[in-house]
């Protein structure tokens, strides 16, 4: 069965032209203009990935990621211009995946899509369940909990958090961490790894500021601290 692709953008030049892209490489793709009607849309159709414009009528891109949010966690991937960059970083902090700036080449922004997707199907054989503290990974049903409560994290949150469990007190070069994490659909730059490392900080440390788990080492990576430490 085709992927479902849902594409929320207020310029029908936009929507039209990935429509018929993505169309043509095999999705079947369903398209809004505003966030409301993509709550509405997404509710219904569960779309298996959102390109999400930012600035929209009625609803924009950061009101629907905060909803949205609270409900699923659906891949998404912010389309931003250049100058609004940084509002596509925000976009980070709410919940997307990954952001893409016009104008970009559509073979990039299918490559991304492909990965995300690829990610959702990989069944890997050995599948493990990562304690660390009070924080507990389960990868054969991709859940966290911590002090027994569950958290709600993004794809890319998720296999960070993974990646770093599984090998306490190695030091990940911040170049390393994006090209592992490309293998789960992640395409972005040192400064998203960081926003995305910031966002899970937030949800899985007692004290964010002054970090139990995620360790930043300073001109290098991150770690995961060993628990002797």
């Amino acid at each position: 069965m085709s992927k479902t692709i849902l594409i929320v953008d207020d310029q029908s030049s936009v929507r039209q032209l990935l429509q018929e892209y993505l169309t043509e490489q095999g999705y079947r793709v369903l398209t809004t203009t505003d966030g409301q009607s993509a709550l509405y849309i997404a509710r219904h159709e569960n779309p298996d990935l959102i390109l999400l414009d930012i600035m929209m009528p009625r609803m924009d891109g950061y009101q629907f990621l905060r909803q949205f949010r609270q409900e699923r966690q659906t891949p998404v991937i912010i389309i931003t211009a250049r100058e609004e960059e940084t509002d596509a970083v925000l976009g980070l902090d709410l919940g997307a995946d990954d952001y893409i700036i016009k104008p970009f080449r559509m073979r990039e922004l299918a490559a991304r899509i492909r990965a995300i997707l690829r990610r959702g199907e990989e069944h890997p054989d050995k599948q493990e369940i990562l304690r660390a503290g009070e924080i507990i990974l389960d990868e054969t049903t991709h859940t966290v909990t911590v002090s027994g409560k569950p958290v709600s994290l993004t794809p890319i949150e998720f296999d960070l958090l993974a990646t770093l469990m599984r090998s306490p007190g190695r030091v990940y070069t911040r170049a390393e961490l994006v090209e592992i994490l490309a293998d789960s659909g992640f395409a972005g730059i040192d400064t998203t790894l960081n926003v995305h490392v910031r966002n899970l900080r937030l949800k899985i440390e007692p004290d964010p500021k002054n970090p139990r788990y995620i360790e930043t080492i300073f001109g290098i990576g991150y770690r995961f601290r060993k628990p002797q430490d």
